[in-house]
């Protein structure tokens, strides 16, 4: 039986061996990638992401326990560790904040380093996402290694990006200008027992209203309002203003409303056709990376080792620029 037959018929193991061959790279797992295509597309992919300290694991730990509990949902958890950039290793320590989930079969945790990868997403994420999306889980939730403003490669993957913030993590006019905020579909700030949450609280809502200019956002007698901006001739697509919900994940407290505004945004993409339209986009960068490798793959097997090797030391000798380099190589000239 191949692998994408055992998956097909719920096979656990034949399941986590195909994520570590995935993680490899393997020819098996590249394989049972195209057989297991047709039968994805059905699955709610979440991001969660932010900055380290925030308690994302925690918050991951508490929203799965939710899904199962509530809605007797299959959820399957794709943690990203960072690896050394001097051993390569990983600590892969996600599953030690997720213990309330072992031995629930509806629950599937996979670690996996990010191998130099940047932006916080192992390359082999997406094909993992895609094998837990032909295995029938419902809710596949990707938790990043929390790499900062640069990480926004979740939200190409996900279609619905939680952006987790909490309190007395540093100046609070941080979050207006992080870009990471800017990939939001829903903001969250952990650890709202904290002191200082009403603070980030109110630099998110700036931020906001700086990002949102179709919406206002203030207060009115202490309590936040959302004011549209007036009707145009033309009616445009429903607007998805990301709302702000608080949590203290380590009580459970807030989960139950977090996962209502995930199933408002999953409703609205349905709606307003952005489910539609984000899977084109995803699916489209996802040919266009395969392509980029395929022919930068080929072009080096075609090209001389010892010619690629000269050129390069000319680059580091300056002799030569990048540039000019590529120009050359492309156009079959030798200097």
């Amino acid at each position: 039986m191949t692998y994408s037959q055992a998956i097909l018929n719920g096979d656990r193991l034949a399941l986590s061996r195909l994520l570590t061959q995935v993680e490899n790279d393997t020819p098996e797992s590249r394989m049972a990638l195209i057989e297991l295509f047709p039968h994805t597309g059905k699955a709610h992919i979440i991001g969660v992401t932010g900055a380290p300290g925030t308690g994302k694991s925690s918050l991951v730990n508490q929203l799965a326990l939710q899904y199962r509990k509530a809605e007797k949902k299959r959820v399957a958890i794709i943690a990203v560790d960072p690896s050394s950039p001097f051993t390569g290793g990983a600590v892969l320590g996600d599953r030690v904040r997720m213990r309330d989930l072992y031995g629930d079969v509806g629950i599937f945790i996979r670690s996996t380093a990010t191998r130099g990868s940047l932006g916080g997403l192992a390359k082999s994420t997406a094909n993992m996402a895609q094998i837990f999306d032909a295995a029938g889980f419902d809710l596949i939730i990707i938790e990043t290694v929390g790499a900062g403003q640069s990480e926004v490669d979740v939200a190409r993957l996900a279609h619905t990006t939680l952006v987790v913030e909490a309190p007395g993590l540093g100046d609070d006019i941080q979050a207006i200008k992080a870009g990471i905020l800017e990939i939001a579909d829903i903001l969250v700030i952990n650890k709202a027992d904290h002191i200082g949450v009403e603070m980030t609280e109110k630099a998110l809502k700036s931020m906001l209203e700086l990002a949102h200019p179709a919406a206002r956002i203030f207060q009115h007698h202490g309590a936040a309002m959302q004011a549209a901006a007036p009707p145009q001739k033309l009616p445009a697509a429903p607007l998805w203003i990301p709302p702000i919900q608080r949590t203290i994940a380590t009580e459970g407290k807030g989960i139950a409303e977090l996962a209502e505004s995930i199933a408002r945004h999953a409703a609205h993409l349905t709606h307003s056709g952005d489910w539609a339209a984000r899977e084109r986009t995803r699916i489209e960068m996802e040919l266009d990376l395969l392509i980029r490798e395929e022919l930068i793959s080929r072009f080096r097997q075609t090209l001389p080792q010892n010619h690629y090797e000269k050129l390069l030391t000319q680059i580091i000798q300056r002799e030569i620029s990048p540039g000019e380099t590529v120009k050359l190589l492309l156009d079959g000239r030798r200097k």
